[in-house]
This record gives structure tokens, C-alpha cells and sequence, in this order.
């Protein structure tokens, strides 16, 4: 059965570290934070100035006065702190994020992301993208294996506008968490549950390289 939006989730937050400060995308990624694991520290960062953002507000949470860079409204934890967009892209910048968890609309087999625009389509502009995909130490992406009409995200070569070339890591969707091999190709490391290997073959576009053993998701 493939994941869902918060089994996609669940599962890049086991990639956290305690100390971690971590920036999330709008879309899923907003979800990691719902799933923190137990015993561990993580500061999750947003472009436009906040360092301190909680889980996912419920409607009763919801204070549209706190948003993140994607203009969602967020919940903030207990010391968290408000600056300038000036402050958060020099930490940025600085490669002071340890993580970085984006949205995508296509993924190449050589760790090219395409993120933020469709050609011909109303955009809220490139945001603090760029600068993430060019600073973060690490950089996975969360998306569903195809798009609506049932195409495939993961490709020989992106089609739409770059973010950015070379910089994504690993990739989880909702039918398995592949890692980008050095030389190209996507690495499938595991499947989720009741998904075999022969459907993600059909569903990928780009190179896939399926190894001897492949992991099973584990949310737990």
C-alpha cells in the first residue's frame, strides 16, 4: 500500500538528529514535524525569519499572524525567536541547516530538482529555493512518485525550470526512498509496504538501480 501524505513524513523524520536545526518546504514536508522522534531535539528554521516552528496546527491552533515562508499559518514551540529575512538567509547561507526537506515537482536521475515553477502557471516566485538547495548541508525531497495524470517525477533529465543541479541526496515518495547514485541513476533502498519492485520500475522514468537487498519502510 503506498504512503500517505504523513507516512511519507514519518518516514524523513527518522533522518533527524538530535540538534538538527532544519528548514522545511510547504506541502509534506511541513508534515515532518509532526513526527519528530521521542528523545530528540530538532529547531526547525523557515526562510522568513522564524527559528522555533511546532507541529502542524490543527484549526483550533491556527493564528494567522505566524506563518511560514510558504504563507502557512504554523504553531511555534517555547523559545522560539522572529528576525529579519537578512538574518535567516546569512544562517542560510552560512550552512548553519543541517537539513533541508523540499517538495518536488521532478527529480533528475543525476540529483537535479525541479521545484518552483511550471511555465505558463501563476507562481508565488522562487522563495528561499535556491538558496537552499545551494547551502544545505543535506537536502531530501518529498513528493508522490507521479503526478496526477499519472507521469512519472522521477526522470532522465528534468523538463521543467531548475532549482537547482546536483544537490539532492534522497528522495521519499509514496511507493519507496531511493538515493541518488554518484554517477546518475536513482538507488532504490526500500519499498513501502505491498509495493514491489517491478511497480516502481514502471513509475520511474529516470535510470533505476535496484540492489540485491531492498529494505522494507519502517514508521515505527
Amino acid at each position: 500500500m503506498a504512503l500517505d501524505k504523513n507516512g511519507i513524513a514519518k518516514r524523513i523524520a527518522k533522518e533527524l538528529e538530535d540538534g538538527f536545526y532544519v528548514n522545511l518546504g510547504i506541502g509534506i514536508p511541513t508534515l515532518v514535524a509532526n513526527h519528530v522522534p521521542e528523545g530528540i531535539s530538532v529547531e526547525f528554521q523557515s526562510e522568513n525569519g522564524v527559528l522555533g516552528m511546532g507541529s502542524f496546527p490543527t484549526e483550533e491552533e491556527v493564528d494567522a499572524d505566524l506563518i511560514n515562508a510558504g504563507k502557512q499559518t504554523i504553531t511555534t514551540k517555547k523559545g522560539a525567536s522572529f528576525f529579519d529575512s537578512a538574518m535567516s538567509f546569512a544562517m542560510i547561507r552560512g550552512q548553519h541547516v543541517q537539513l533541508t526537506v523540499l517538495g518536488a515537482m521532478e527529480v533528475s536521475e543525476r540529483g537535479d530538482i525541479a521545484n518552483w515553477k511550471i511555465p505558463g502557471k501563476m507562481v508565488k516566485g522562487m522563495g528561499g529555493a535556491m538558496d537552499l538547495v545551494a547551502s544545505a548541508q543535506n537536502i531530501i525531497v518529498a513528493m508522490t512518485h507521479t503526478n496526477r495524470a499519472g507521469d512519472s517525477k522521477l526522470l532522465a533529465e528534468c523538463a521543467l525550470p531548475l532549482t537547482g543541479v546536483r544537490c539532492i541526496k534522497r528522495i521519499v515518495t509514496d511507493l519507496a526512498v531511493l538515493d541518488i547514485h554518484p554517477d546518475g541513476g536513482f538507488i532504490l533502498k526500500e519499498l513501502a509496504p505491498g509495493i514491489t519492485v517491478e511497480e516502481v520500475k514502471s513509475k520511474t522514468a529516470g535510470k533505476l538501480i535496484v540492489p540485491d537487498h531492498i529494505e522494507s519502510v519502517k514508521l515505527d
